[in-house]
């Protein structure tokens, strides 16, 4: 028995990893400026001033932690390598995190578009983007870098149309007032702008290499290096900036934590349509060109929000599935439709992200909410790194990455204590992990005390005995026991040859911890396995096991690896739709074989 796994493809270069770091980072100031000066009024450009400083601070120390996390440096694959319990709790950080991300960014979209009822319509877009990804998209293609490229040049524009305002913005900031504890209180409440650098750390296992690293000493130092530099300081630079011009709009009133314009508007949730409706108008004198320049804006905020939505729901789809892989939550959540895509995390994430907006459907109260989970994260996440001494850190490197850590665990404190909202919510997430990990280590208990499948039915196959492969062999790919398999049992026997039948477990999502999966952990290949062994009469038979995220790719290389004469695979059974949606592999695995190499369809 051969166990194999299909390698992730290093594909996301760093334009790419920015766009998609953008899709999450670059969404933070469609709200958080409103919300800042909705706290501090004309005083707020401080206050946006220092977070910006933070969003440095945690931005390059994210570049150290990618640069030792070439395979993933997430929170919870940097967790698991020092203790399951700081992985359990940076997991749950992080699914609080993602659900309020969906939650937030699909309102937020909505209330920029100024529908009404936009809680509505955020929980109508939640679902249709589940329902979008059930059919698991094979090609993504280049959209994420489209849209960030799309918003990034309409943030350009209301840079340029703010500039001319700058003078009257200074000339209206007020200091801060109140003490300490106060201001930090609402530096606290603003610290949302920071959400979203963790998209970067959970992609490094995708990422081109270095130039002049390999395989098996990977480095993606500069690519990561590059999309976090170029991001980080589009944040920053264009969040305080929009934090300084706003202060060029006069006579605005803070009323019950809303901003209200002169004519009775509220523009908390949509401050920066309503400034680039502000500039033209006052510059041009033309309140439609107005009109039409703050629409524009909240359209390319609209699809980026929504981008967010659908980043988000992935992220929480596989979190949930790589912590079920690790016996962290039940096995069911393993389970893959059609398309490869795991169904009970894909509807929990759908569902609960909805749930949220049903009883919390304004904009501050999520962002209170979204605080505790991306600090709590980043929190874990640096420290984890900081105190590792096995990590070939600089000196300067390690100082710098712990005073980041205790900046957050104090952030992440105060928000416990002041935001009861978000402290219920926090407990709330964790009894839920806690109660379904009791749950999954109870039935694993049960499940190997009652486990009847054991090492005896596989035969060892590895590389060392290779030369005892025997050319012109047939390879049968199955996913069931039916027609294909009996065919080539029937056809081995008749023709003398040895078989060697292939299971492949089909998923969108490959991690790295399925190197140390086996067919014994497969319910499904056991029962294709052994109905095999007890059919085989004495012929000679091997069977190999492959998580792959590309069936065809798989059987294309297992059949050249093992030299086979034939293929056996049995004809799709479904539908057209299903068949352009999923792909036909029949077809494409013509398409790519060899011409040494015939393939038998069996219908």
């Amino acid at each position: 028995m051969q166990t194999s796994i299909t390698k992730r493809p290093r594909n996301v270069g760093p334009f790419q990893a920015a766009a998609l770091l953008y899709g999450d980072w670059g969404t933070s100031k469609a709200y958080v400026i409103g919300l800042a000066f909705a706290i501090a009024g004309y005083s707020s450009f401080w206050l946006i001033l220092a977070v910006c400083v933070l969003i440095a601070f945690v931005g390059i120390n994210y570049i150290t932690i990618c640069k030792f996390s070439p395979t993933g440096g997430g929170v919870y694959a940097s967790a698991r390598r020092k203790s399951e319990v700081l992985a359990l709790i940076g997991a749950f950080f992080l699914i609080a995190d993602y659900l309020i991300t969906a939650g937030l960014s699909s309102l937020s979209c909505f209330e920029y578009l100024g529908v009404e009822h936009p809680a509505y319509w955020a929980i109508g877009s939640i679902v249709c983007i589940g329902a979008f990804n059930f059919f698991g998209p094979r090609h993504t293609g280049n959209l994420a870098l489209g849209i960030a490229v799309f918003t990034f040049i309409t943030v350009l524009i209301l840079a340029l149309l703010s500039l001319p305002f700058l003078k009257d913005a200074i000339d209206s900031i007020k200091p801060l007032e109140g003490g300490i504890l106060k201001n930090w209180n609402s530096f606290v409440g603003i610290i949302v702008a920071l959400s979203g650098v963790e998209a970067i750390a959970n992609t490094t296992g995708v990422m081109k290499l270095d130039l002049g690293s390999t395989d098996a000493h990977p480095s993606v130092h500069q690519t990561s290096k590059k999309a976090i530099l170029w991001v980080m300081i589009e944040v920053c630079l264009f969040t305080g900036l929009f934090g300084l011009a706003m202060n060029a709009i006069p006579h605005l009133q803070f009323i019950d934590g809303h901003i209200v314009t002169p004519d009775g508007t509220n523009i908390r949730d949509a401050m920066l349509r309503y400034m680039g409706n502000y500039f033209v108008t006052n510059q041009w004198g033309s309140e439609s060109i107005g009109y039409f320049v703050g629409y524009a804006i909240s359209l390319a905020f609209a699809i980026l929000l929504l981008s967010a939505v659908n980043t988000a729901i992935n992220a929480l789809i596989s979190l949930m599935f790589v912590m079920s892989r690790d016996g962290e939550m039940p096995a069911v959540f393993q389970k893959l439709n059609a398309f490869g895509v795991p169904i009970v995390p894909l509807l929990i994430a759908t569902g609960a992200a909805s749930f949220v907006l049903i009883f919390v459907h304004d904009v501050a109260a999520l962002a209170d909410l979204y605080a505790v989970g991306f600090v709590g994260a980043i929190a874990t996440n640096l420290g984890v790194n900081a105190y590792d001494s096995t990590i070939p850190m600089s000196k300067w490197e390690r100082s710098f990455m712990s005073l980041t850590f205790f900046v957050m665990i104090i952030i992440e404190i105060t928000l416990l204590i002041d935001k009861p909202n978000a402290r219920f919510f926090a407990i709330y997430i964790m009894a839920v992990g806690l109660v379904l990990r009791a749950l999954v280590i109870e039935h694993r208990q049960k499940q190997w005390a009652s486990k009847k499948v054991t090492l005896k039915h596989a035969s060892l196959y590895t590389d060392d005995t290779r030369a005892s492969l025997h050319h012109g062999a047939i390879l049968c790919a199955v996913r069931t026991i039916g027609k294909t398999l009996n065919f080539s049992l029937q056809e081995a026997k008749k023709q003398g040859q040895p078989l060697y039948i292939l299971f492949i477990r089909e998923q969108k999502i490959v991690t790295d911890e399925d190197k140390n999966r086996t067919w014994l952990d497969d319910h499904e290949a056991c029962r294709i396995f052994d109905y095999a062994k007890e059919s085989s009469h004495e012929m000679t038979i091997k069977f190999f096991y492959v998580v792959s995220a590309s069936p065809v790719n798989s059987i294309v290389d297992m059949a050249e690896k093992l030299q086979v004469s034939r293929i056996i695979l049995g004809r799709p059974r479904h539908s057209t739709l299903l068949q352009m949606l999923r792909g036909n592999i029949v077809q494409e695995v013509s398409e790519v074989l060899t011409p040494n190499i015939d393939l038998l369809v069996i219908s």
